[in-house]
Parts: C-alpha cells; structure tokens; sequence
C-alpha cells in the first residue's frame, strides 16, 4: 500500500540513518528500472528506422530520419508535464503509470513493423509515442533528487 511522505528531510543525519537511507535506496532501484525501461523505448526507434528498407518498407530517406527525430521532439516536450506529475501523483504511483504508457510505443511499433504497406503518417504517430519514453526517463530523473541528500546527489543520479 503506498503512502505519502509528509515530512522528508535528508540533510538530517539522523533522520537519513534511521529511515531516509532505505527508503532512497528503494526508490533508487526503481527509478534506475524505469529510466533504462523509458531510455530503451526512447530510443528504440533509432534503430527500428534503419531496418524498415530491410523488411520492404518505401519511406524516403526524410521519412526515415523524421522517425528518428520524432520521439526526441515529443520526448523534450513531455519532461514538462512528466516532471510535475510527480509531486502531484506520488513518485510510485507516477513511475509505475508511466512505465505502463511505454506500452503504447512498444505495442505500436511491434505491430506496424509487421505490415510494409503502413502509411508514413500512422509510423510517425507510432514513433511520436516513443517520446514518453523521453519523458519517463527524465522524470525519473527529476524524482530522485529530491531524495538524497545534497552530498550524495551526484552518486544517486550518477548511476
């Protein structure tokens, strides 16, 4: 069952050593997750482009780099809002909710990639969706900062 952290003070060293160590670390684990899970489909896209020819799709060499460059766009567009979903959601319920919307991207591509006669527009929407991956990676980010204290920041976001 989650619960809301009222009081968080982890310059307090005896707060960090009884409680705030544990509970950063355990964020830490999942934000670490969800950051490698939100980068991969961020970027998955990269790679999938270079490989539609391969499998008989005809986009131009424009197209190709239009899907490239998509979710990076939407990606720098939806830290905004991802970042400010975390304190009004909650850091769990935040995480795993935009962990489950990576979904979409995933799904999408998985499925389209199968059919070379997709339009052009309905592969850049798809592609379009893989920047809340970008948006994931970075919220996480912006999260686990808060936790530690400012003498390990650099540590927690380091990894």
């Amino acid at each position: 069952m989650s619960k809301w952290i009222k009081d968080w003070n982890p310059e307090d060293a005896d707060f960090w050593e009884k409680s705030g160590k544990s509970i950063a670390r355990r964020n830490l684990v999942w934000s670490i997750l969800a950051e490698n899970l939100g980068f991969s489909v961020w970027l998955v896209w990269s790679i999938a482009a270079t490989k539609l020819a391969s499998v008989g799709f005809r986009y131009t060499t424009a197209q190709l780099f239009t899907l490239v460059s998509l979710p990076g766009l939407i990606g720098s567009f939806m830290r905004f809002p991802y970042t400010f979903a975390v304190p009004r959601f909650g850091g769990r319920n935040w995480t795993v909710v935009s962990a489950l919307l990576l979904l979409i991207p995933t799904v999408s591509l998985v499925v389209l990639v199968r059919h070379p006669e997709t339009p052009f527009w309905l592969m850049a929407l798809a592609a379009s969706t893989a920047g809340l991956g970008g948006g994931n990676f970075a919220s996480s980010m912006a999260n686990i900062s808060f936790f530690y204290p400012d003498r390990k920041k650099g540590f927690a976001l380091g990894l």
